[in-house]
């Protein structure tokens, strides 16, 4: 495990003053994360994911994801076929 050097000796310090090991200092620091973290909800209740189902789901006819040029070309298609 690798501790940014000046996070170290700050908690050495506070080791030093609490009379306490540096490792008690560290795993009350970890308490107050995780403790943090959990009351922390990991959904907000208001958020509402929308979803889209098509009516016809999958590839059209004729398409082919590997083909760079017809992929472009059906892209380009849509683009000319759709309402102005």
């Amino acid at each position: 495990m690798n501790i940014d050097d000046r996070l170290l000796a700050e908690a050495k310090l506070i080791a030093a003053r609490q009379h306490r090991t540096i490792g008690s200092v560290l795993e009350d620091a970890l308490r107050q994360l995780i403790d943090a973290d959990a009351a922390t909800p990991a959904v907000r209740a208001d958020f509402q994911l929308h979803t889209f189902v098509p009516k016809r789901p999958g590839l059209r006819p004729g398409v082919d994801l590997e083909d760079k040029e017809l992929m472009a070309d059906l892209l380009d298609g849509d683009a000319h076929d759709a309402p102005a």
